[in-house]
């Protein structure tokens, strides 16, 4: 369930350790040898054995990786289409120093995925095959990839433009090509599957339908109800029934109370290395669970990725059908329409899940990242084999993804041009220095005229605070942020306007003078009391790289609102076209009230 930013650090690790769990040679001995050579991949003629795989040199490199990146703990999954798989973790689960073991359980995020487009599919095979004789609209007879949105959900789909309210489809929103952004700051923690639901139709689409892919967490939570609805019975027990059980996958839950009374749930680091509360409630993880809700371990979720390696089948029964296999891991949409490096291919994303080629092997993959949590997993039809990595920190993409390809490449005996032993294993993410770069000098009206509350039907609304803001609330907010920004010497009201709104990426917004009327907004969480045994203050957001901006508009002499861009990463159409900052805005905030 990745954030446009989740800017998160985790724990320094002093004394790494290494835990090696169920090895089992024979189980990569059973990985298929291959003859197959291309291009300048550098290819051997034949496999690696597995047991050969995790290298000591490897291992050093996994090990300094976590170390200059400050990740408290990792485990490690491969997984041959037969046989068992070959696991392997290191250092801690908790602030008491509990070692990470592959059954420790983790959230995947947006890894969920696949697990919604899947019951979905089941959901449809069922009804196919006369398993589910649940009513449908009057205008229906079938549930395919292909059946409107608004067929299914007559009473409660609505998209902001019209023509793709009308013809949405079930690919459409699970391949991200609905037109909508994932506008992933417009819910909170308290909100219900419905709430978001309903919802869409206040969310400004970035395009057109099925004009280009956008990342939307929304849109799985509408698969995730789609499936309650017409399976009769909620999403997450579904899946449990089809998905969890059939598979064995006894430890993997989407509850985070029974997580944590399993003994066996990893704590929560941001890559500063500080420890943070669990970002579900258990209220959102089930608002959440189509999207990226999901808690599970590398031994079930070795389960997962065989069933895929055999197109669906699992022990000899097919959980997934054949039909449901292909067309979740069909390119659907251009996710990338140039390789990112040499290595890479063009990338598509079907339905849940993103198709590529890795140094000329074709891969099927998905990435999760949420405060406190980094995944990936990867799976290789072709060469029969998938790989996962799991890490307790947030924001670790690049780290956990360099674990991954060094990991594949010498499972695939892949020539690597940089020894390991010889490269840097990672970026070191030292604490920045902020530096405040513009003053309220040349803003033409004062931030008091700025500061009040501020409302959007899609987003809510919230109330922004200048130095100078006298009420109860603003007092509040100010000293948060005056306990934080007091550790850091980061003192300087007089550029900022602040306000206390609960989401479930963040808690706070901070917005900074950048020039004109145009500011820097920060979407951050505060700890003004710390959090576990360190009890100073702390700030999740990397003040100073925010791409989103605000900018606010005077209209006949008052501040009629402000628009917000940046969400998106790229340019969106309306920005294009807009002629004005109302127009040209992702979201749009009207000024409601003064403080």
């Amino acid at each position: 369930m990745t954030p446009f930013s989740t800017i998160l650090a985790l724990i320094l690790i002093s004394g790494l350790t290494y835990i090696h769990l169920n090895l089992l040679p024979k189980a990569l001995h059973s990985i298929p040898r291959t003859s197959r050579s291309g291009g300048n991949s550098g290819h051997h003629e034949e496999r690696c054995e597995g047991s050969k795989v995790i290298t000591p040199e490897l291992s050093a490199y996994i090990g300094e990786t976590m170390r200059i990146s400050n990740t408290a703990g990792l485990s490690v999954a491969i997984v041959p289409k037969d046989g068992d798989p070959y696991l392997k973790a290191w250092g801690y689960r908790s602030e008491e120093g509990e070692e990470i073991t592959s059954d420790t359980l983790f959230h995947i995020a947006s890894v969920s995925k696949a697990f919604c487009a899947s019951a979905l599919g089941i959901l449809m095979d069922d009804f196919a095959n006369g398993r589910n004789v649940t009513a449908l609209p009057p205008k229906l007879t079938e549930i395919t990839w292909h059946t409107k949105v608004k067929d299914l959900l007559p009473d409660d789909w609505e998209l902001m433009d019209e023509w793709a309210s009308e013809h949405a489809n079930l690919k459409d929103i699970l391949a991200h090509v609905s037109g909508v952004m994932r506008h992933d700051f417009s819910y909170g923690l308290h909100d219900t599957t419905m709430d978001l639901v309903k919802r869409l139709k206040y969310l400004r689409p970035g395009f057109e339908l099925r004009e280009q892919w956008s990342y939307n967490n929304i849109m799985f939570v509408v698969g995730a109800h789609i499936v309650s609805k017409y399976a009769n019975q909620p999403y997450t027990s579904f899946v449990q029934e089809r998905i969890f059980v059939p598979l064995d996958m006894s430890s993997t839950t989407f509850s985070p109370r029974k997580a944590a009374e399993s003994g066996k749930y990893t704590q929560a680091w941001t890559k500063a290395g500080r420890l943070i509360p669990d970002v579900f409630t258990e209220e959102f993880a089930f608002t959440s669970a189509g999207s990226g809700g999901i808690i599970s371990n590398a031994i079930d979720m070795s389960k997962w990725i065989a069933t895929w390696l055999n197109e669906g089948v699992y022990n000899g029964t097919a959980v997934i059908p054949r039909s449901v296999y292909w067309n979740t891991t069909l390119s659907y949409a251009i996710y990338r329409g140039h390789p990112a490096d040499a290595s890479q291919s063009i990338s598509g994303y079907g339905l849940g899940w993103f198709r590529g080629s890795y140094r000329g092997h074709d891969s099927v993959s998905h990435a999760g990242g949420i405060p406190g949590a980094t995944t990936l997993v990867s799976f290789f039809p072709g060469d029969g084999f998938g790989v996962l990595v799991f890490a307790n920190g947030g924001d670790q993409d690049v780290q956990v993804k360099s674990i991954s390809n060094r990991i594949i490449d010498k499972i695939l005996c892949l020539v690597d041009p940089h020894p390991v032993e010889n490269r840097s294993p990672a970026v070191s993410f030292e604490p920045k220095v902020i530096e405040i770069v513009s003053t309220a000098s040349n803003l033409p009206v004062s931030l008091n005229d700025l500061a009040g509350t501020y409302t959007n039907p899609g987003y809510g609304t919230f109330t922004l605070c200048s130095s100078n803001s006298t009420s109860f609330y603003c007092s509040k907010v100010y000293t948060a942020f005056t306990t934080v920004d007091g550790v850091r010497g980061n003192l300087n009201p007089s550029v900022e306007l602040l306000a206390e709104w609960s989401r479930f990426w963040s808690s706070h917004v901070r917005m900074r003078h950048k020039g004109g009327m145009v500011f820097s907004v920060y979407m951050t969480s505060l700890f003004p009391n710390g959090y576990g045994k360190d009890s100073s203050p702390f700030e999740t957001a990397e003040v100073g790289i925010s791409p989103i901006m605000a900018e606010f508009v005077i209209d006949h002499g008052k501040v009629s609102g402000f628009g917000v861009i940046g969400l998106e990463g790229r340019q969106i159409e309306r920005a294009r076209l807009g002629s004005t900052v109302k127009d040209r805005a992702e979201v749009w905030f009207d000024k409601v009230r003064i403080v």
